[in-house]
């Protein structure tokens, strides 16, 4: 038996974890991947492990039998099963809360998830407690006993964090990973149960395992109901989700704020960062489009902006990089991305660009793990990284967001672009959050921008879409920037600046067009 109760720890351990990614998991589907989110879920969890942890040690001096070990944790395993089941309609308001900006539902809907899981976590924690006393049989070995017991936990909430993540998640769904892990402890209770001779007892919470297991095959775990909505789908790295809205094709990811992709048959202008990209080299003097012979994008998403490059510039090659492979299908399968010029990379664009063999007139960056820049890309080190791969008349591209009166993010990163690049050039994209910061390898100017846009207007082997970006560029183009500081490899307040701009954001205006 105590083999077994070795066992169970080990099995609770693993669940323990899987509950805490699968919340995490559940919430920043709706709520957003903001670090306030990740220290509020795991905070929490670690005070429902910390009452798990008291009360089991006391409710095992009360009853230090193996069958009570086992039916505690049987309800924590069909407690957690049911989680998903209760929690779905609530998460699919708050989805609906989050697109509408309705603040209150979206506080309800993300206490009441995390209370959800407040009874199942709290009674897999008292599996450490109960089992140190059951298997103490010896006072002068009770360091020996507690010590294997932790670390067979320690071990079991290692396969615990890294098999939901890494596998389960974008095999079957988060829901349906937290049902697994539900069934999971309660097989190993049911057997244990049995084994104790508490036969009632296993027949009963087997009955809630055959529950959970039909949950599982015919529950309905849609993780939004978004009007237009044709496909949805987990990854290792994201919600994705495939909208059609007015003619066009739009991607989405998590919790939906920002449209990262959009697609329509014909070619056309978005007046967005997609097509704003390509205005970088025209900042030099006698610039042509001609004389862009390959270009490099760090966040590919679904493509777009590959395929409004290659509408411009012709089948020159593109170099794109992009860290899920589930966008990668999705961008082929809904937005058109099989231009035979564009060379998709599935690696982390930092890496990707330093290992490049390639120079490239155009290098943009809209890498997104909304609402932040992964901060390895905002820093003087990865800037002075693609100034190596730009030709001498090469551009760099960021799309940054910003809040209607907090341009900290914007400041913070042509600043340190500064640090690295000659000229810096700022314009914020119409009807949205986002601006675009071109930063140029030779001083450049708004004056050449101007010259080649006239010298252009009426040339007809100028494509109308350069035409109209290069209007807009030129029309939303900001007078500069403040000073701020140089972000560095070792120091980079990408994330913080960022929250403080989300909430900047949900108390002063709207979170439409953050992306």
């Amino acid at each position: 038996m105590k083999k077994y109760i070795a066992f169970t720890v080990f099995a609770s351990g693993m669940t323990s974890l899987a509950a805490e990614f699968g919340a995490s998991r559940l919430l920043q589907m709706r709520f957003g991947n903001i670090n306030i989110v990740w220290a509020v879920i795991i905070g929490l969890i670690l005070v429902y492990f910390s009452i798990g942890y008291s009360i089991g040690g006391r409710r095992a001096d009360r009853d230090p039998r193996p069958e009570a070990l086992f039916t505690v944790l049987a309800w924590g395993g069909l407690t957690l099963g049911f989680v998903p089941v209760v929690a779905q309609p609530v998460l699919l308001a708050a989805a609906s809360a989050f697109d509408m900006l309705n603040l209150g539902v979206l506080a309800l809907a993300f206490g009441v998830t995390l209370i959800l899981f407040s009874l199942p976590v709290i009674l897999l924690a008292m599996a450490s407690p109960f089992a140190i006393r059951i298997s103490l049989d010896d006072a002068q070995r009770a360091g020996n006993v507690a010590g294997n017991l932790y670390a067979v936990s320690t071990i079991g909430s290692v396969l615990g964090a890294f098999l939901p993540t890494l596998v389960l998640f974008p095999l079957i769904g988060t829901s349906r990973t937290i049902l697994l892990f539900g069934v999971l402890i309660l097989v190993v209770s049911i057997i244990g149960l049995f084994m104790s001779r508490a036969n009632r007892k296993g027949i009963f919470f087997a009955a809630g395992a055959a529950a959970l297991i039909l949950l599982s095959l015919f529950g309905d775990f849609h993780v939004k109901n978004s009007e237009g909505q044709v496909y949805e789908t987990e990854s290792a790295y994201n919600y994705i989700e495939v909208i059609r809205s007015n003619g066009a094709t739009l991607l989405r990811l998590n919790d939906g704020q920002g449209v990262h992709s959009i697609y329509t048959p014909d070619i056309r202008f978005y007046n967005g960062p997609w097509e704003l990209f390509l205005a970088g080299p025209y900042f030099y003097a006698d610039a042509n489009p001609a004389d862009v012979k390959r270009i490099g994008i760090v966040g590919l998403a679904a493509g777009t902006a590959a395929r409004q490059a290659t509408a411009i510039h012709g089948p020159i090659p593109i170099d794109g990089w992009e860290i899920d492979p589930a966008i990668v299908q999705v961008g082929r399968e809904y937005f058109g991305m099989t231009m035979p010029n564009l060379n998709v990379y599935i690696e982390d664009g930092r890496w990707g660009l330093e290992h490049s063999p390639h120079q490239y007139d155009i290098i943009a960056v809209d890498a997104y793990r909304p609402p932040y820049i992964p901060p390895h890309m905002t820093t003087r080190e990865f800037f002075q990284a693609a100034a190596s791969h730009l030709t001498p008349r090469g551009a760099l591209v960021i799309n940054v967001g910003r809040a209607p009166n907090d341009r900290v993010l914007i400041n913070g990163l042509a600043t340190t672009l500064a640090s690295v690049f000659p000229s810096i050039h700022v314009m914020d994209i119409p009807g949205s959050l986002n601006s675009m910061i071109y930063a140029t390898m030779q001083e450049t100017s708004r004056a050449n921008f101007e010259a080649n846009l006239r010298r252009f207007t009426g040339d007809p082997d100028v494509h109308p879409l350069l035409l109209q970006t290069m209007t807009s560029a030129l029309i939303h183009m900001q007078p500069g920037y403040e000073t701020s500081v140089v972000f560095t490899d070792d120091l980079a307040p990408i994330e913080w600046l960022t929250n403080n701009l989300v909430i900047s954001f949900f108390l002063h205006g709207d979170m439409e067009g953050l992306k």
